[in-house]
């Protein structure tokens, strides 16, 4: 596996931060097939896998796990490692990467009432959730937020690349930043979102926190920072919202990446079809 890494390290050019990644799925997988080498692992026990893994963790996750696998087995093969590759025949899992998980408006208002402001956790965490399903920020972006980045109606955002976009903040989220601010903040600088120690919020601590209130609100699907920011875009297409300007408050580079909401909008319409059509 050390080997590989380095492989794709070298030859292949991948940041530190993808190879951290594929390195902990393997390693995860590894766990999973026990006792089993890698010259025994069956198309099965990758299906398998993926079936444990899917409820678990966000579908992009699952998705980067399942190309990591493939990956893996076909430098095994071309090794000479393994006798035959058990992924060859696996397609990607594209109609999870079209349909992401989406809360529905009844969810998103129990998420958001979750939280309540009575300390600075609380306080800080409703105004966090406001926020991320307010103007569809990335967590990355969330937490790199400082207290001048907001105003009454905006908010500066530095996405990926370093690129700044401006992007609409409800006055629902602006309230509860202000909430925050004004009876739990004492300093008037630096980074918008703090821990009890007063430093930057970070990924983990958003993602467990988010996971906490959905536990509260009673909501059983897997959830995670980023199922706001997929609820977000979802809800603005399906009011009518241009996917052009959709693109441009979450960040996209391209228009193929936001157009894997339409997918999901569909998917509503045909659920709503399935339940509702008084077929005989």
């Amino acid at each position: 596996m050390e080997d590989f890494l380095l492989y794709l390290g070298s030859e292949k050019g991948l940041s530190p931060h993808t190879l951290a990644a594929y390195g902990r799925d393997l390693k995860a997988f590894h766990k999973f097939l026990e006792s089993k080498t890698w010259e025994l692992v069956t198309q099965d026990d990758v299906l398998n896998y993926l079936q444990y893994v899917k409820d678990k963790y966000a579908v992009s996750s699952v998705c980067r796990m399942l190309v990591a696998i493939k990956v893996y087995f076909r430098y095994l093969k071309r090794e000479g490692i393994i006798p035959s590759d058990p992924t060859r025949y696996l397609d990607s899992p594209k109609l999870w990467q079209l349909i992401p998980e989406v809360l529905s408006l009844d969810e998103v208002t129990r998420l958001l009432a979750a939280p309540t402001p009575e300390d600075a956790t609380g306080a800080r965490d409703r105004a966090m959730l406001h926020v991320l399903y307010a103007s569809g920020l990335r967590v990355s972006e969330l937490c790199g937020l400082n207290l001048t980045d907001v105003d009454d109606t905006r908010v500066r955002v530095k996405g990926k690349g370093n690129k700044e976009r401006i992007v609409p903040i409800a006055k629902t989220a602006v309230d509860a930043i202000d909430e925050y601010l004004t009876k739990w903040r004492q300093n008037a600088a630096g980074p918008l979102f703090v821990t009890a120690q007063g430093k930057r919020i970070d990924r983990v601590t958003v993602w467990q926190r988010v996971k906490f209130y959905a536990q509260k609100a009673g909501i059983n699907k897997p959830i995670s920072p980023h199922t706001l920011r997929h609820s977000f875009a979802t809800h603005l297409l399906e009011n009518g919202a241009d996917l052009r300007v959709i693109q441009e408050m979450l960040g996209h580079v391209s228009i193929h990446t936001t157009d894997r909401y339409t997918h999901v909008s569909q998917k509503h319409l045909n659920d709503a079809f399935d339940r509702f059509h008084p077929r005989p």
